[in-house]
């Protein structure tokens, strides 16, 4: 008989312990019956009535012995006997403990079984039904574990659908194009030995020296000096291109005293203040800087404005710092501010020291320093007769370093001059110009009315009790004929090292060679004041002036020595035009400021900006004859 399922474990007993197949399980009443348990490998066992255990003797522990069985246990095959209750040999506790005892639960079956407990044999009976024998091993298949893989039915678990879904990005459409040219032909050079033009050679050869000659003279001619290309557009007429101003300083009757470029050109910057009678040394006033490069600009609100105590009579950006300007005031006192941080502005001042001016500082100048050029030193001209050159030191200072006076008896005697008053020693400055030839020479205009050439390389010391820390020095080499009235303004030419005009309240513009003490030429402008005088920095022959009339007269000498080529209106209402400033870098532009607080930005047309063919060569021509 085969058997399956799980193979019993022998215990102390011999037996092996394991579910009995066929017996119905008290735990499992659904179990079903299954085969039988024997004895030996060839008996037939008879199972037990009422019960379907069928035991089969293990292997005898000792070979040697032959197994005392009772031949009562070797009975033929049975009918099949009633099905009786289940037995579990793993579990129930009566099998473990009491192996040798019968499995009948009741009386006996009948006569022979021998496998109930019943009162005793029956006829046939073997004396002992059950003895503790070692026997074979025993396997018992298990229905259970069958049953269950039987019972077992496939499961699955139906999760939500997985959505999925693409996406793209739409690129800008790109298209490629390519140039297709025409693929080049072999093209066959030829010397010029080779070419058939009868005496070419020969006529490059007899021409050779001439060329070459006049190749040199070209190369050694002046006739283009200073000529550029002007690529613009044409500009026919002069026209306004801003209109500039500071509402708070108008609401205060301020009027534009001065106006300066930044380094860059792109920058201008007014001074508020006032000209005119009255004292106006404790009344504040602005410095206003407006970006014209700058989009959405406003011309009501400047890029920056700084407050200063007192009025602002000159101001002069420095020559390399775009955010640096310098300015005089009304009290005497110079000081240089930062624009970029109109916040905290100011970087260095004199203070009012016994170095500082006394009167009020009409212009200031930078200067580079003789041993570095990239360097620069501030000058100061007053109407207290000295010319100061400060120098930045710490903690915000400005620190005297040379000094000047311009004192009566010292003043050269070469033209006639009024006689000073009696007392008075000091000459008032009014106005400074440097040359652009010599770092060391400079022009003044003086409240007398004449102007004088002056250098800073003199040695003589100033007569005067002025106080000072430094010992002060006489500049003045050279006096001019003088104006009708005091000078306001004085330009140095920057394509001549000797000429210079100057402006003053006699209405009156003298172009003036430093050769000679008379003017080279005299134009009678206005029947007021004239208060500012610029030459041209890329026309030679061209000059600006603003009168007291509210106009600036441009003048082209190329054109006419005697009256304006064009007269622009500033002013509506002829009030004076204060001061005016060219461009170095946008040399189309022209900056003026008036009495009405006003800054406007004027372009030049065309024939005030292209120089014309030997123009430099006429101003030299022009000085040599008036001066001979």
């Amino acid at each position: 008989m085969e058997t399956a399922g799980r193979r019993a474990r022998p215990n102390s007993r011999g037996w092996r312990r394991g579910k009995v197949r066929g017996a119905q399980n008290p735990r499992r009443p659904d179990s079903d019956p299954g085969p039988h348990l024997g004895w030996g490998p060839d008996s037939d066992p008879s199972p037990c009535p009422g019960s379907s255990l069928h035991l089969r003797p293990l292997p005898h522990p000792y070979p040697d012995q032959e197994p005392n069985l009772d031949p009562g246990l070797y009975q033929g095959p049975s009918p099949d006997p009633e099905p009786g209750p289940d037995l579990d040999l793993d579990t129930d506790p009566d099998l473990i403990s009491n192996p040798g005892r019968d499995f009948g639960p009741g009386p006996g079956p009948g006569p022979g079984t021998g496998c109930g407990p019943g009162p005793g044999p029956g006829p046939g009976q073997a004396p002992g039904m059950l003895r503790d024998e070692t026997l074979d091993g025993a396997t018992v298949p298990s229905l259970w574990r069958g049953s269950l893989d039987i019972r077992s039915e496939p499961k699955s678990c139906q999760t939500a659908s997985i959505s999925t879904s693409e996406s793209a990005c739409q690129a800008r459409e790109q298209v490629d194009a390519e140039v297709q040219t025409d693929p080049p032909s072999p093209m066959a050079l030829r010397y010029a030995s080779q070419q058939d033009i009868p005496g070419l050679a020969s006529f490059l050869h007899r021409v050779e020296n001439r060329i070459i000659r006049e190749l040199d003279k070209n190369w050694q001619s002046h006739a283009f000096d200073g000529f550029e290309v002007n690529w613009t557009e044409q500009q026919q007429t002069v026209t306004c291109q801003h209109t500039l101003c500071y509402p708070l300083a108008q609401a205060q009757k301020l009027q534009v005293t001065s106006v300066s470029w930044n380094a860059t050109g792109s920058v201008v910057a007014c001074s508020y203040g006032r000209l005119d009678d009255g004292d106006w040394s404790t009344e504040k006033s602005f410095v206003c800087t407006w970006n014209l490069d700058r989009r959405g600009l406003n011309p009501r609100q400047p890029s920056a404005v700084v407050e200063v105590p007192s009025s602002v009579m000159c101001l002069a950006f420095h020559p390399t710092q775009p955010s640096h300007v310098a300015g005089g005031l009304y009290s005497g006192e110079v000081l240089v501010w930062d624009m970029s941080r109109p916040e905290d502005s100011l970087l260095w001042r004199t203070g009012m020291t016994d170095d500082t001016h006394t009167d009020p500082v009409y212009q200031v100048a930078w200067l580079p320093e003789p041993r570095h050029s990239h360097r620069f030193q501030l000058l100061s001209v007053s109407t207290d007769g000295k010319v100061l050159l400060w120098q930045a030191a710490g903690s915000g200072q400005l620190q005297l370093t040379e000094g000047f006076a311009l004192v009566v008896q010292q003043i050269p005697r070469n033209t006639k001059l009024k006689k000073p008053t009696r007392g008075e020693t000091e000459v008032g400055v009014t106005a400074l110009a440097f040359s652009s030839f010599d770092p060391s020479l400079f022009i003044l205009g003086t409240e007398g009315g004449f102007p004088l050439k002056c250098s800073t390389a003199v040695e003589v010391a100033a007569l005067t009790r002025m106080p000072s820390s430094l010992p002060l020095r006489a500049p003045a080499q050279f006096t001019f004929s003088p104006h009708g009235g005091p000078i306001y303004s004085v330009s140095c030419s920057p394509f001549h090292r000797n000429l210079f005009l100057s402006a003053g309240t006699d209405g009156h513009i003298h172009l003036y060679s430093m050769l000679q003490a008379q003017p080279l030429m005299s134009l009678q402008l206005s029947h007021k004041y004239l208060f500012s005088v610029r030459w041209s920095p890329v026309r030679p022959l061209v000059f600006a002036a603003a009168s007291g009339e509210g106009d600036i007269q441009l003048f082209d000498l190329r054109k006419s020595s005697q009256k304006p080529t064009v007269s622009i209106k500033q002013t509506p209402d002829e009030s004076p035009v204060y001061c005016l400033e060219f461009n170095l870098q946008q040399t189309h532009l022209l900056a003026a400021g008036d009495a009405k607080g006003v800054v406007k930005i004027w372009q030049l047309s065309t024939e005030f900006t292209e120089q014309a063919s030997r123009e430099t060569e006429d101003l030299d021509q022009l000085a040599m004859e008036v001066a001979s």
